[in-house]
């Protein structure tokens, strides 16, 4: 066993780490700094950041021009309260989100993660329908193997197992239902009555597994939700620009949601910012003479100016560089790269949507099915000792790389995760 570099050391005394079982996951990486797809860490060793940090480095690490914007932002306002108060990189933030996002989204609401978010959304859309008299919509229908977030509304509309059980006595009422659009039909139809919202992460599921669904399932919320009267929310904190092929992947379907939420690559990464995009309807329901009647909502960092500055020079790359066709030819050249495993008796399936590349493993063979296979600690650190982050989901192998990464690290990646497959 290797010396503990003293960075882990002092880290293992007092830090607590995200998602992370101390008594048995490998102690982390010490890391010293990033460039485009690459972490140096400590001890000078580089290793590709195939899974994007948390799939939130969008266009690599230390970008210049999110460098830039930041920088520049400091100097003429950092932060002021947007409670009574409003400013220019908020505002045109705004209005550049909307001009991009699928139809019909007309007002923007700030928070700090993908998890608040899905929070305000859920309460954006129960509460426009108790302004309308329907108290009774309390009904929310979600996918298997959901993951909106940890906050409890979030907690609420994703799947239990294996994360939210201990939590259930303080979760309300959801419906989860298989990723197929029969399912959603039926589900909808039946609880139309009291539907208040269909919540779905558009086209891939990230963590069930990178599980990916068609287009059907998301015309089927759609037209399920209008039938019912209900709100369909797409989380798109994962496959937002360009994540999957298209700036949002709602797109792919022609479906636009009546609440849209964004976060990780909303600022390439760089800081911690998400947005909530809501149609006029659900906006105006709160629009009113009678102070009582605002959304009771609300952020210290509300539209933190430094993010949304870096959040508008994100969105210029992304169109500029075209990232959603860059993630695609990324994904490609991976897939194409793994494809002599698609036979191979430890693979039961390779799947791809834009730049998500994904290998799920057989159980048999991999210790175990689910989020705790118990051979995910094996696997991740041995990508790091071939020189590649990967953080397995389960039995489920997958690559997200940032839109910077080369078709030599696309290759390097497709090597390790070959050879991680191979050692099983």
């Amino acid at each position: 066993m290797s010396e503990r570099h003293p960075l882990v050391e002092r880290d293992r005394k007092v830090a607590w780490h995200p998602y992370t079982q101390h008594g048995a996951d490998p102690e982390p990486m010490p890391v010293a700094s990033a460039r485009g797809a690459r972490l140096t860490l400590a001890d000078g060793r580089e290793i590709l950041d195939a899974v994007s940090s948390w799939w939130s480095i969008l266009h690599g690490h230390a970008q210049p021009e999110l460098i830039a914007a930041m920088e520049t932002q400091a100097r003429t306002l950092d932060h002021v309260m947007f409670g009574g108060s409003t400013h220019e990189p908020a505002v045109a933030l705004a209005e550049e989100l909307l001009a991009v996002a699928p139809a019909d989204l007309t007002k923007v609401f700030w928070s700090d993660n993908g998890s608040t978010a899905v929070e305000i959304a859920l309460k954006m859309a129960y509460h426009t329908h108790l302004h309308a008299g329907e108290g009774r919509r309390t009904v929310f229908v979600a996918l298997e193997g959901a993951y909106h977030g940890d906050t409890f509304g979030a907690m609420a509309v994703g799947d239990p197992v294996p994360f939210f059980e201990p939590y259930a006595p303080f979760l309300f009422e959801v419906v989860h239902v298989p990723p197929t659009a029969e399912a959603v039909r039926a589900a909808l139809a039946e609880h139309a009555d009291r539907l208040c919202a269909f919540v779905a992460e558009p086209l891939v599921q990230g963590a069930a597994g990178m599980v990916m669904h068609d287009e059907e399932v998301l015309r089927a919320g759609r037209e399920g939700c209008d039938a019912a009267g209900a709100f369909f929310i797409a989380d798109e904190v994962m496959t937002g620009f360009g994540r999957t092929g298209s700036l949002f992947a709602c797109d792919q379907a022609g479906v636009a949601p009546d609440l849209l939420c964004l976060a990780k690559g909303l600022t390439g990464g760089l800081l911690p910012l998400a947005v909530t995009l809501a149609t006029e309807r659900i906006y105006g329901s709160f629009y009113s003479e009678d102070r009582t009647r605002f959304f009771p909502h609300g952020h210290t960092w509300t539209a933190h100016a430094i993010g949304c500055a870096v959040a508008r020079a994100s969105l210029r790359l992304t169109l500029d560089n075209d990232v959603p066709a860059r993630m695609r030819s990324i994904g490609e050249r991976i897939e194409a790269n793994l494809s002599e495993l698609r036979d191979d008796p430890r693979v039961r399936e390779l799947r791809r949507r834009g730049g998500v590349v994904a290998l799920e493993l057989h159980p048999q063979r991999a210790g175990g099915e689910g989020y705790m296979a118990d051979l995910v600690p094996g696997l991740r650190r041995r990508a790091i000792e071939e020189g590649v982050l990967l953080r397995p989901l389960g039995n489920v192998l997958y690559a997200l790389p940032p839109a910077c990464t080369s078709e030599a690290e696309c290759d390097e990646i497709a090597r390790v995760m070959t050879v991680l497959v191979r050692e099983l």
